[in-house]
């Protein structure tokens, strides 16, 4: 490789380095620009820089960028990478939007965007990050001594057989829904509005529990199963979703309690959160597991090569 290139490559790898840097500093140093409970917001929709939210999804995209690039140079299957990095990038700004983003503080205030919120981190960032398989890059991205410690940590027993029972179909299905139905208990999703130490647990359950799901449908399970698992997720997302649109009354008292400052009664907000689950939610579960169904009914009419997973390496 040439000296401009090695320049060039190493300016990129600093630049990222930078850029996750300040995003990290910026919110050490923003504290308590948007938070919960209380809090004044009279200069309207802001971006959150909560450090237990952006320091973590600033390091991955630095060390998935700087693990890429090392790629680059190494390795001959550039088609992976540029999927891979499609589908990450995809995701990562999925989250920045999800919980960083001006959505995060609406979400706060309305109870219809704090769903489209969750949605965005269950439905979009998960299966797309899922899709990336970006732990291996991400490693790259690492000095060579932590990359070899990550490395035999990631490959322990241990960590190998949590891994499998986590994202096993049905255990992986049962705790994707778990998290689900306990978070949305009204009491419970009431007292997020007003406890960050909770509302991050929140958020944090939501989306581990989203990526042993999606890497269960997408990496592990037959096709069949595969969809098996989305239906039943749709199902049950859906009648969570419809019993929140259809209650008489307002369960979400905290969460609604500022609806009207926005143009809406309680009750509508809660409605129009309810639908959010049901329908685009549904949707997205119901479309992906057609996709899943269609490919296993094409490929079983080919002889049933590469009917065993929703996807190829």
């Amino acid at each position: 490789m040439s000296n401009a290139a090695d320049k060039s490559r190493r300016f990129v790898v600093a630049s990222a380095a930078r850029t996750s840097a300040a995003i990290v500093i910026l919110a050490a140093a923003a504290g308590p620009l948007s938070a919960h409970g209380g809090e004044a917001h009279e200069r309207g929709p802001e971006w959150t820089l909560d450090p237990w939210i952006v320091v973590p999804i600033a390091l991955a995209g630095g060390l998935y960028a700087a693990g890429a690039l090392k790629l680059l140079e190494r390795s001959s299957n550039r088609r992976f990478l540029i999927r891979s990095g499609a589908a990450f990038c995809g995701g990562w700004l999925a989250l920045v939007v999800a919980l960083v983003s001006p959505v995060h503080f609406l979400g706060e205030h309305l109870f219809t965007v704090h769903m489209i919120e969750h949605e965005l981190v269950m439905a979009v960032a998960a299966p797309l990050i899922v899709l990336a398989r970006p732990v291996g890059v991400m490693f790259w991205g690492l000095p060579r001594p932590l990359r070899h410690a990550a490395g035999k940590a990631f490959k322990s027993v241990v960590a190998e057989k949590v891994w499998t029972f986590a994202t096993g179909g049905f255990v992986a299905t049962i705790l994707h829904g778990a998290a689900i139905w306990t978070w949305h208990a009204p009491a419970l999703f009431d007292a997020t509005v007003t406890d960050l130490a909770l509302h991050r647990l929140q958020h944090l359950s939501f989306f581990a529990t989203a990526i042993f799901f999606w890497w269960a449908v997408i990496w592990r399970s037959g096709r069949g199963v595969a969809a098996w698992h989305l239906f039943a997720t749709m199902m049950h997302t859906s009648i969570l979703g419809a019993l929140i649109a259809l209650a008489p009354h307002v369960a979400y008292v905290a969460q609604t309690q500022s609806a009207p400052e926005w143009g809406l009664t309680p009750l509508e907000d809660q409605q129009l959160a309810g639908i959010v689950m049901w329908v685009p939610g549904g949707i997205i579960y119901a479309a992906v597991a057609l996709a899943v169904l269609a490919l296993w009914i094409a490929d079983s009419g080919a002889g049933g090569v590469h009917a065993d997973r929703v996807r190829t390496p």
